[in-house]
């Protein structure tokens, strides 16, 4: 690794030594990286694979996540297809996402306490578990509708501590120089998954049923275990001991004591909220207002992967971090934008063109915050912070779309989107009277 950060993580920067205008040399210079010369370009956009661990932490989380997601499409078939429910289609991904807004501060407390990456490999061998448990359950016939809730709950709870130690991992497999394209390769794996995966599960599923879906997602993760054994993480100074409640407790003081870390959270919880009307409702804009089928809704969804992709490439390109506030508050407001226009369109070509826009929009922004909050953030205290990340991000979603079904069901599909779109321009409003600000040092 050529830039390891130091044990403890130090402290994080006085607000006033950043630039003016938060230009990027002033900006890069207050996180202890060295300005970069050098114009953006696609050399860089690919530049962290040069670190071994992240090399390897790629390739196996590009076969896990196409699995995960081959699992979700699968996941979703098996409950419509046991129960016919809507509703308990809804309860199984309340289950899996619940358990991080609960749980996630109290995983964020063990990455800052034990080794992110034994947390990170204990995890995926957990999911490896789960995922083989609902595939044998399946492929011999005897699963039931609370086989399943159990199993994505307790998914859900290997979540909650997996997600603030592998977001605290990065910097330790790239160091500060190149974490933003760390973090920015991370997404369109992410991203392209999501576009590959689902299409792979929806042929399986139709041609040998869920199981074989499952059992593949299972045997997926071996990749991304024998990848997380094989890296070379030094291991981290030890804290200084506290009791957990007090060290819990500590992480929620030093986030709302700092504005900029704050600002960025509650931006984060803006666009989280109000975007996701427009993805949870799609189907009923698919069938009833465009009037088209499943097939349809696929290529909906995909093109916003598309375009998530290409907005994380194009972040990659950048060898510095100065500009990340002006990302994080476009990214808002093109999103917010978007998002408000879409109710008003007709025609399905529109909608089919708007989503790569939602969709780059949505994933430099939200890599963005990730990169702040972690150059902001001293290292010992880098978990709990990106535990709140996580549960901003991951946590809230269930309530959204419970709020989304309860307003589209009084106020129309329609309206319910619109205004989501105006509480997201809302947002990145208040973030740039108030966030921005902050960030720039002014």
């Amino acid at each position: 690794m050529s830039e390891e950060p130091p044990a403890g993580g130090g402290v994080a920067p006085p607000m006033s030594s950043y630039g003016p205008q938060g230009a990027p040399s002033d900006l890069s210079a207050s996180f202890g990286v060295a300005p970069e010369p050098e114009p953006d370009s696609w050399h860089n956009a690919f530049r962290a694979l040069r670190h071994r661990d992240f090399r390897l932490f790629t390739i196996g989380q590009s076969i896990s996540l196409i699995g995960t997601w081959m699992q979700s499409v699968a996941l979703s078939w098996l409950v419509y297809r046991l129960t016919n429910s809507e509703f308990l289609l809804g309860v199984t991904f309340f289950c899996a996402q619940l358990p991080v807004f609960l749980l996630a501060p109290l995983g964020g407390s063990f990455a800052d306490r034990h080794s992110r990456h034994r947390l990170v490999l204990q995890a995926q061998v957990l999911s490896m578990i789960q995922a083989l448990l609902l595939a044998a359950l399946t492929l011999t016939g005897r699963v039931a509708i609370w086989h399943v809730l159990a199993l994505a709950l307790f998914l859900g709870c290997v979540t909650a501590f997996e997600m603030p130690a592998l977001q605290a991992l990065f910097i330790h497999m790239t160091g500060k120089e190149d974490l933003l394209g760390a973090i920015s390769l991370n997404s369109a794996v992410y991203s392209s998954a999501r576009i590959i995966g689902p299409a792979i599960a929806g042929l399986l599923v139709a041609r040998f049923g869920e199981g074989l879906c499952f059992l593949l997602n299972g045997l997926s993760f071996l990749g991304a275990i024998l990848a997380l054994r094989a890296m070379r993480i030094p291991p981290s100074e030890p804290p200084r001991r506290e009791s957990s409640w007090r060290h819990l407790l500590d992480g929620f003081t030093y986030t709302a004591s700092h504005g900029p870390v704050r600002w960025l959270l509650l931006v984060l919880a803006t666009t989280a909220i109000s975007g996701n009307p427009v993805v949870v409702l799609l189907p009923f804009f698919v069938g009833e207002v465009f009037g088209r089928g499943s097939e349809a809704l696929g290529f909906l969804v995909g093109a916003m992967g598309v375009g998530a992709v290409i907005g994380t490439l194009v972040l990659a390109r950048r060898r510095h971090i100065g500009g990340l506030p002006r990302v994080v508050l476009l990214g808002a407001v093109a999103m917010g934008a978007c998002v408000s226009v879409f109710p008003l369109f007709r025609s399905y070509f529109l909608a089919l063109a708007i989503m790569p826009v939602i969709g780059f929009s949505v994933v430099r922004h939200l890599t963005a915050v990730n990169t702040l909050l972690q150059v902001l953030t001293p290292d010992t205290y880098r978990g709990r912070v990106m535990a709140l990340y996580s549960m901003t991000l991951v946590g809230l979603a269930p309530f959204a779309s419970l709020a989304a079904g309860l307003l589209a069901g009084r106020l129309g599909a329609g309206r319910t989107v619109f205004l989501g779109g105006v509480v997201c321009l809302a947002g990145a409003g208040l973030f740039r009277w108030r966030g921005a600000p902050l960030l720039a040092g002014r």
